[in-house]
Order: C-alpha cells, then sequence, then structure tokens
C-alpha cells in the first residue's frame, strides 16, 4: 500500500493557510494582534503570507537598531518591547518562534493576564 504524504511545498501552504485562517478569524472578532520579535526568519514569514498592518499592528523587537524602523516589504513598524508591556495586546504572533519555551516564560506576567501567544510553526497554534 502507498501511503501519500505532502512535500515540502504543500506542508509550508498549509501553515500558510492555517495561519491566515487564524489571524482573520481574530481580528474579525476584533482581537489586537502584534507581532512579537523582529529577526529575518520572521520577516519572511510575514511576506510569503502577505501578514501587514491590515493583521498586526506593529511589531516589538529588544534590538535597539531594528526599532523605530520598519520590516522590509511589508512595511510594520517596529517598537521597543516596552509599548508591548504598556498597551492591552490580546495576542502576539510569537515570529522568534526558536525560542518560545524561554520567551513564554519571559512573559508568563503577559499572559497570566489573559494574553496569548500564536506560535506559527510546525504549525500555527495559540499557546
Amino acid at each position: 500500500m502507498i501511503h501519500w504524504r505532502p512535500t515540502f511545498t504543500e506542508k509550508v501552504g498549509q501553515i500558510k493557510e492555517s495561519l491566515l485562517e487564524l489571524l482573520q478569524s481574530l481580528k474579525a472578532r476584533g482581537s489586537t494582534i502584534v507581532g512579537y520579535g523582529a529577526p529575518a526568519k520572521g520577516n519572511v514569514l510575514l511576506n510569503y503570507c502577505k501578514i501587514g498592518t491590515d493583521i498586526l499592528d506593529y511589531l516589538t523587537d529588544t534590538t535597539p537598531f531594528k526599532q523605530g524602523l520598519y520590516t522590509p516589504g511589508m512595511h510594520i513598524p517596529v517598537f521597543p518591547e516596552s509599548r508591548f508591556h504598556r498597551a492591552a495586546v490580546d495576542y502576539a504572533l510569537l515570529l522568534s518562534w526558536n525560542y518560545a519555551d524561554a520567551i513564554l516564560q519571559k512573559e508568563e506576567p503577559y499572559r497570566q493576564a489573559g494574553g496569548k501567544f500564536i506560535v506559527p510553526i510546525p504549525k500555527p497554534r495559540i499557546v
């Protein structure tokens, strides 16, 4: 018996579709969503999925030289982490997903206050 397995391209397309459905449904409910982190890999995801300011209000990053600038391609503003902590944010799209465990631990107060993270890789999910 031959078992069909999706190709890499198909898997990537499924992630894109699932992530966009999730983000668009949250936004349609009036949720505030920001991007957490501004790494190159996160920017690739944003551009591939065409996620812009219609979905993300802004990105936050701890790197001073990224703050006050815009992401390449989608032109999303990047602010210091302090803005994330001051604002009432419902969901944060985790763009540094390879550091998810450390970030979730660091942002435990945000989570205790009701904030949630969206981890896009390997499969979009809310934590």
